[in-house]
């Protein structure tokens, strides 16, 4: 690996992780009051110094190579680090927060990212939230436009979904195990039930998310994607997931998690099926988290210890 005699400096870093944010060397440029050729020519720099090409240049702007999703993860880091030492001994006030999450669509997953942001300090903040296809939230992650992915494992998906994260440099942590539970609107008749069986739910449709061109099996959000089902609807988001659930008496299976204050109207019931869902965080394997993602990872643990789960990491 080549080494320039005068190291990296802290302006290439916060240079590049903005060129990384806007996806366009220009576009940095512009957000920095910089000109154009000093950003095109620190992130040459920058290249030679670290002796590897950290951006693919094209017409339409640049990505993150590989070697370059990695370096931004380390360039945060640092960059979080240098801001937490200039606010506790120079007194500069707070800097702008970030953190980008993915997750299949969980509310729990909301409401922790609620309790994240209501508990903010900072003045400025931009944080992203996107429920989205398990692919792309392992996509997400790969290329750090999200710091965190939030998905599930079971038994059946469990070697494909490992080989992806492997695949793309990621890791999976493990919050905690559920028991499988359908959501059911209250009004349904099985809401008043203490558990419910696969028979009960013949005849009923069947809610399922939509994972778009991968919708193999294996990247359901949904266990026993494989078992057929006389009535299924793909949706792509869960109020209309919720709202199909009061409309027509569908349901869907999960985690038993659903917030009373985010959504009154859905009741948990658990399934009678010997299998469990165990739900986690993924990220780079090679990069330690920001303190904004911690926060929030604590803010999820909290939550799903408020429903009396176990939590496990």
């Amino acid at each position: 690996m080549a080494h320039g005699a005068s190291g990296l400096t802290l302006q290439q870093l916060r240079y590049f992780i903005e060129v990384a944010a806007e996806g366009s060397i220009s576009a940095a440029a512009d957000v920095l009051y910089v000109a154009q050729p000093t950003m095109s020519a620190a992130m040459k720099d920058l290249e030679a110094r670290v002796g590897r090409a950290l951006l693919a240049r094209s017409s339409r702007g640049v990505s993150l190579t590989d070697d370059g999703a990695e370096f931004l993860g380390y360039a945060r880091q640092v960059v979080e680090q240098v801001e937490l030492l200039e606010q506790r001994y120079l007194g500069r006030a707070p800097s702008r927060r970030l953190l980008g999450v993915s997750t299949q669509h969980y509310s729990f997953a909301v409401d922790a990212f609620v309790r994240m942001v209501r508990d903010t300090d900072a003045a400025e903040y931009e944080f992203a939230l996107r429920e989205t296809r398990t692919w792309d939230i392992i996509e997400d992650v790969r290329t750090l436009r999200s710091e965190v992915g939030i998905l599930y494992r079971n038994d059946f998906n469990r070697k494909v979904i490992d080989k992806l994260l492997r695949d793309a440099g990621l890791a999976f942590h493990t919050i905690f195990l559920a028991q499988p539970h359908i959501f059911v609107a209250r009004s349904n008749p099985l809401a008043g039930r203490e558990r419910a069986s696969l028979a009960d739910l013949e005849g009923l449709p069947r809610l399922t998310f939509d994972q778009g061109a991968n919708n193999s099996f294996y990247f359901a959000e949904e266990i026993l994607s494989t078992l057929s089902a006389s009535h299924e609807i793909r949706v792509s988001d869960r109020a209309t997931i919720f709202n199909l659930m009061i409309g027509l008496g569908g349901y869907t299976i999960s985690t038993g998690i659903v917030s009373g204050e985010l959504d009154p109207q859905i009741a948990a019931i658990p399934l009678d099926v010997d299998e469990r869902i165990e739900i986690g965080w993924i990220g780079h394997a090679a990069i330690p988290l920001t303190l904004q993602a911690e926060r929030y990872l604590d803010e999820v643990r909290a939550v799903v210890a408020g429903f009396g789960v176990e939590v496990l990491g």
